[in-house]
């Protein structure tokens, strides 16, 4: 199965997110934070869709869900999730950069 979760880290998630996205770039992954939200009446991206979205060396789609110790992903986070992974991409619930490394 593609989706893996395994450390527990201490950062929050946006500290987190940045050392994934710096080991991503050391790399040579392409990959960016994908923003999702709601402001005022206005929504923006896909809701579930990943933290962070990624094309891997070869051309394989990757997604990362970032969380902190504690909480879990929501229902449609895991939908996405399972979404990529159901169609050969990567899929990777990370607590912490650890969890990227050895998925990768």
């Amino acid at each position: 199965m593609a989706i893996q979760c395994t450390r527990r880290s201490e950062y929050t998630e946006q500290e987190t997110t940045r050392q994934i996205l710096n080991y991503l770039e050391r790399r040579q992954v392409f990959a960016w934070r994908n923003n999702t939200g709601r402001r005022g009446r206005v929504s923006y991206g896909l809701k579930g869709s990943a933290d962070i979205i990624g094309i891997l060396p070869g051309g394989r789609f990757l997604a990362i869900e970032v969380k902190v110790p504690g909480k879990k992903p929501s229902e449609e986070q895991m939908v996405f999730l399972q979404r990529v992974a159901e169609k050969g991409g990567l899929a990777i619930i990370a607590y912490s950069v650890d969890d990227v490394i050895t998925s990768l």
